[in-house]
């Protein structure tokens, strides 16, 4: 038999689509390499001795996604939570940004990151990184040498911003990031560069038609925010008057989907531009705690997911308060619920295994075709988390599905018993 070849035992729960939840009790996860071979109620026999590591009572669900997150803003998480997002940004995010200057404290603010990051329920992330060049490639290594997966991005800003975070014209900042890209492009075996407009009203035309165009020359991704906050988005109606609506704006830019595979983060209020969106095949980040946090408002989730429009959860600390996914699951389904009892009755609330969906599959749609994330099917990559729940004590006897629901409530980081990125335990 192929010693490459190994088996998980436990307590398995994945959600394939949105709607179906599986539940194998005393289930066999089985891998290959990398990838995922499949989920059985009982050791096939084809499979008779190869080796298996029996984690008894403990869940065992896919490795999370988290889709938006700012590694620079994670030594500030929980501060300034009084604020809305534009007077938050000046207050705090760009004070602290302006800090990664100096490698030293990036490296030990970027270290702390990556190594809670490590410690979360999640396999693969999206991140923010800042400005800087230097520590952006720093912040790479860090999580390179967790063994996670991560799509990082150097931000890009050029207006609008304060001096010690603007660049100083458009081609200096194209120049720097094309650097960073030839620097980082296949450097690492899964950590890789996405483009990263902080949004419109940091961004110059210039630049911004610019980032598009390197995101095209070099097949990468592209992040970004569109749509969270009031204030934000007229601004954005002043900047670009010419445009129909924020997803508009970009689109003339040359940074919405199509030919470069974007991520958008929250996208509160995007209506009219929904088919836009669908069109453009943009993913969006779901953030809901953030959107709680600094008074941005519900995202409109479950008409986005009946348009169409593919959608996956970020924590996006620091305006989120917790790197947890499993913690932005909840919020997502207490949100929906808030926006179907005070926006429109005809918006359903999220159920627990959409939320389950959004925050493992549905954001890892994203990292496809590339790789498949976020499930147990066959192919998909060999992504885990091993979480041991016996703490979260219990008056009667419970079903697997009811276990992973107080799961996603109520289990900490502490409960994380083990964690396999690509086939390989990286916790």
């Amino acid at each position: 038999m192929n010693q490459n070849i190994f088996a998980l035992h436990g307590q398995i729960a994945y959600a394939p689509s949105a709607d179906v939840l599986r539940a194998m009790e005393n289930g066999y996860l089985i891998c290959r390499g990398q990838d995922v071979l499949g989920a059985f109620d009982s050791l096939p026999e084809e499979y008779a001795g190869i080796p298996v590591t029996d984690y008894g009572d403990c869940l065992i669900i896919p490795g999370l996604v988290d889709l938006h997150v700012h590694a620079p803003q994670y030594a500030f998480r929980g501060l300034g939570m009084n604020l809305e997002l534009l007077d938050w940004l000046n207050r705090y995010t760009f004070p602290e940004e302006q800090k990664y200057a100096d490698l030293s404290y990036a490296g030990a603010m970027y270290g702390i990151f990556a190594d809670d990051l490590l410690h979360s329920a999640t396999t693969r992330a999206v991140v923010f990184a800042t400005i800087h060049g230097p520590a952006t490639v720093l912040l790479m290594n860090k999580l390179a040498d967790t063994g996670l997966g991560a799509m990082v991005g150097k931000v890009n800003m050029d207006r609008n911003s304060p001096e010690g975070l603007c660049e100083s014209s458009a081609e200096a900042s194209l120049a720097a990031t094309e650097e960073w890209v030839n620097d980082t492009l296949g450097r690492f075996a899964r950590v890789s560069p996405i483009i990263t407009p902080r949004f419109i009203p940091s961004c110059t035309d210039g630049l911004s038609r610019g980032l598009g165009e390197l995101a095209r020359k070099y097949n990468l991704p592209v992040q970004s925010h569109l749509s969270e906050n009031v204030s934000e988005v007229k601004w954005v109606k002043e900047l670009c008057p010419e445009s129909s609506g924020y997803a508009d704006a970009y689109d003339r830019l040359g940074l919405l989907g199509g030919d470069a595979p974007t991520v958008m983060a929250h996208c509160v209020y995007v209506e009219g531009e929904e088919e836009l969106l669908r069109e453009r095949d943009v993913m969006v980040a779901h953030c809901p705690g953030s959107n709680a946090n600094l008074a941005s408002g519900i995202a409109p989730i479950r008409r986005l997911l009946n348009d169409g429009i593919r959608v996956g959860l970020g924590s996006d600390v620091a305006g989120g308060h917790s790197l947890s996914i499993l913690r932005a699951m909840s919020d997502a389904v207490q949100a929906s619920k808030l926006r179907y009892a005070c926006v429109d009755r005809g918006e359903k609330p999220l159920s627990l295994t959409e939320a389950f969906y959004l925050g493992a599959a549905g954001g890892g749609k994203f990292f496809a075709p590339n790789r498949l994330v976020g499930s147990f099917e066959p192919g998909y990559a060999m992504d885990a988390v091993v979480i041991d729940d016996s703490g979260l004590r219990k008056g009667q006897q419970l079903t697997l599905e009811q276990r992973l629901e107080r799961v996603v409530y109520l289990s900490a980081e502490s409960d994380i018993k083990a964690k396999y990125v690509d086939g390989v335990k990286i916790l």
